[in-house]
C-alpha cells in the first residue's frame, strides 16, 4: 500500500465526509508496510463502513488484519494516519479462553495464545507489570505495545521486519508494532481511547461484524443488479 493506493484508501475510508469537504486533501499517512504488500478489499470496505455508519462515534479507530499481519490507523473522521506490519497471537483462532487474563504469560497454553476478533472499545490504563498500556480489550488482557527483544529465540524484531506475514504470529495474544510507529502514530491517536476492529482468522464476518456484513451484502447486491440491467 504505497503512494496512490495510500491516498485511495484514505479517500475510500472517509467516504461521504470527503465529498462534503470538497477539495480537502487527507494528510500524508505513515506507511511502514513492506514494499508491494497490498491491503485487502475487506479492510478498505470495513474502514469505509465504520465512517459512513459512524460506528466509531467520532473516535479514532484501527482495523487489524491478522491474516496479513497489518494494522491500519484512522483518525475520528476516517483519515488514514498510518499503516504498519504487526505481530499477533501465535495461535490461530478468534476466541478468548476463560481465565486467560489471570494467567502469567508462561502459563498460557499454546492453543489459547490467540488475538480475539471483533469490535473493541479500548484506551490507556494501568497494568500489573508493564505500567500504563493501551488496552484493546482489558477483559482478555489484550493490548498494543511496541515490540521488544524479549525472548531472543522468538526473534520478534526480525519477524516484524520480514517482507511477508508468514512469521508474524508469535505473541501471547497482544499486538506488537515497531517502536517508531507506536510512538508517532499509536500514542497520539489513541491517547483518549478509540475503537479497534480485528478481522477474524476462522469465524465469519457475519458473526464477527454482523452490521458490516449486512451492509456489504446489500451493497454487493445493488452492484450486481446494476450490472445486470446494463447488459
Amino acid at each position: 500500500m504505497h503512494g496512490a493506493l495510500a491516498v485511495a484508501l484514505a479517500f475510500a475510508s472517509v467516504g461521504v465526509a470527503v465529498a462534503q469537504e470538497g477539495t480537502a486533501q487527507p494528510a500524508a499517512a505513515v506507511d511502514e508496510l513492506p514494499p508491494g504488500q497490498e491491503v485487502s478489499d475487506t479492510v478498505i470496505e470495513l474502514a469505509g463502513w465504520v465512517v459512513a455508519s459512524k460506528d466509531n462515534q467520532g473516535y479514532p479507530f484501527a482495523v487489524m488484519d491478522k491474516a496479513a499481519a497489518q494494522v491500519l490507523v484512522f483518525s475520528g473522521d476516517g483519515r488514514l494516519r498510518g499503516a504498519a506490519p504487526a505481530l499477533f497471537g501465535s495461535a490461530a483462532g478468534d476466541h478468548t479462553a476463560p481465565g486467560v487474563a489471570g494467567l502469567a504469560l508462561r502459563e498460557i497454553p499454546g492453543r489459547d495464545r490467540t488475538t480475539p476478533a471483533g469490535r473493541f472499545i479500548g484506551g490507556y490504563g494501568p497494568s500489573i507489570d508493564a505500567g500504563r498500556v493501551l488496552w484493546v480489550d482489558y477483559e482478555s488482557a489484550v493490548s498494543i505495545h511496541p515490540t521488544a527483544t524479549g525472548v531472543p529465540a522468538e526473534r520478534r524484531v526480525e519477524r516484524l521486519a520480514s517482507p511477508t506475514p508468514d512469521d508474524n504470529r508469535v505473541t501471547h495474544g497482544c499486538i506488537n508494532l515497531s517502536p517508531e510507529f507506536y510512538e508517532h502514530i499509536i500514542q497520539p491517536t489513541f491517547e483518549r481511547g478509540g475503537v479497534f476492529y480485528i478481522l477474524p482468522d476462522t469465524a465469519s464476518l457475519a458473526d464477527t461484524f454482523p452490521e458490516f456484513a449486512k451492509s456489504r451484502a446489500a451493497t454487493q447486491g445493488s452492484t450486481e443488479k446494476r450490472s445486470a440491467s446494463q447488459r
